[in-house]
């Protein structure tokens, strides 16, 4: 693969101007999927329904918007690469999102229609944004150095972290805290879902807000190519895209298999968050309110987490850090269908947590070593590309045990199962080496490209 040359990036500017649309995708992230629209779809809007399982049928709708994903994703950053788009595409991908979020206002509880309409607009936007996610991964390369990529990227993971920290309290304590008839310091009225659905508002207002330093202050990248000899068209761009990764396959087969070990356990860490809080309510009997202070402390341990891995992750490698996180979370899964009561989803919900973070970073830690000289925009593309093509995976587990019991509760195997392959097919990759290992002219000597 040819990459786009780009001189080294050390000053504070892009690299703050990048991490900070990671600060407002917690307002995606965190506030829709995670901790508060997701919870009022699937229970507040969906006990308007007169048959079916409100929490199967929105698992089906984004394990729906995934497969998009995985049709559509392999080749949108192979040709934004090569196009010279990638800053273009995000700004396109990032604004539709937000329109995407503003709409979610429109959605009521009073009618079972407004559950399919919020449900259709939450599976459309997890495919804008899981496009523009693609194209802010592979900026990274933009604002880093060989020598400087492990801690950029660190930094941008933890303003996520401590963006959804920072918005979920100003949430709960401005839209949601109280009982009655209006909630929040704002007091805004319950009635309608008018203080969930104004939080969707605000939450678009932050997410545009904080991206428009990374939509516009970070340099456009150089086209790879001629137009002319850019491959033209869906079947052109996918035989294009497997050409490279056969290439990738005869040099870097260790890669390769990462890559898929990756996808498959990164999927499931994504399934901890995504369905954790609608357990939280369905299951374990956490109140909207309480969910919300839930998700402050999983992001403040999350983000402690990872230092933690990250420290260890120099002195033991990767590798370890990965396996035993997940076997950890695992087990956690297993206790967590056996237990009942908020204060159980408190310990072992925070257990789970604790873990994700450090597989998540030490899995970005594991691919940079891994990545020769040259090769580092190629492979972390198609890391994000394999998340990205796999993303079907956890809702479409956690829905399937779900509809085949019957309760909500079962759904954490499908998450737990996936974790589990995916430490199992990680033992099958040859560890690299650690940062104190690397050779002159290796990965931390070499300038990024």
């Amino acid at each position: 693969m040819t990459v786009a040359e780009h001189p080294p990036r050390t000053t504070k500017a892009p690299v703050i101007s990048w991490a900070f649309w990671d600060w407002g995708s917690a307002a995606f992230n965190a506030v829709l999927v995670t901790f508060i629209f997701s919870v009022y779809l699937t229970d507040s809007v969906g006990s308007t329904l007169p048959s079916g399982n409100a929490t199967s049928l929105y698992s089906m709708a984004v394990a729906l918007a995934g497969v998009v994903v995985a049709v559509v994703a392999p080749v949108m950053g192979r040709r934004s690469d090569i196009r010279g788009t990638r800053r273009a595409s995000l700004r396109i991908w990032t604004l539709v999102t937000v329109l995407l979020m503003f709409s979610l206002f429109a959605v009521k509880n009073t009618d079972p229609v407004y559950f399919w309409i919020g449900v259709a607009i939450m599976a459309v936007a997890n495919v804008t944004f899981e496009f523009a996610e693609v194209q802010y991964y592979a900026q990274l390369s933009q604002v880093s150095t060989a020598k400087t990529v492990g801690r950029i990227s660190g930094f941008g993971w933890s303003m996520g972290y401590f963006g959804g920290i920072f918005l979920l309290l100003i949430c709960y304590f401005g839209f949601v805290a109280g009982e009655g008839d209006t909630r929040g310091f704002l007091n805004i009225p319950t009635k309608e879902g008018l203080n969930i659905r104004l939080v969707a508002v605000f939450a678009a207002v932050w997410f545009l807000v904080s991206a428009l330093p990374a939509l516009f202050r970070i340099p456009e990248i150089t086209p790879q190519s001629t137009e002319a000899s850019q491959p033209r068209g869906i079947v052109a761009a996918y035989a294009d895209l497997f050409q490279q990764i056969g290439q990738l396959w005869r040099s870097n087969r260790n890669a390769v298999f990462f890559l898929i070990a990756s996808a498959v356990f990164r999927d499931g860490l994504a399934g901890v968050f995504t369905f954790g809080a609608i357990l939280a309510v369905t299951v374990y009997g956490l109140s909207a309110g309480d969910v919300l202070l839930f998700g402050v402390a999983a992001n403040v341990i999350s983000a402690f987490g990872a230092l933690l891995g990250g420290f260890l992750d120099d002195r033991i490698g990767p590798k370890p850090i990965i396996i035993v996180s997940l076997l950890i979370m695992v087990v956690d899964v297993a206790i967590l269908y056996f237990v009942d009561g908020p204060q159980n989803f408190w310990i072992f919900g925070l257990i789970l947590c604790a873990f994700v973070g450090p597989a998540q970073s030490a899995s970005r830690s594991f691919l940079t070593r891994l990545s020769p000289d040259n090769q580092e925009g190629q492979l972390f593309g198609l890391y994000a590309t394999t998340g990205r093509a796999v993303s079907w995976m956890a809702p479409t587990l956690f829905g399937l045990f779900v509809a085949i019991t019957g309760e909500d509760r079962a759904g954490i195997w499908g998450i737990g199962l996936l974790l589990l392959v995916g430490a199992g097919l990680l033992t099958m990759v040859k560890a690299p080496g650690t940062t104190a290992s690397l050779q002159p002219g290796s990965l931390a000597d070499s300038p990024r490209e």
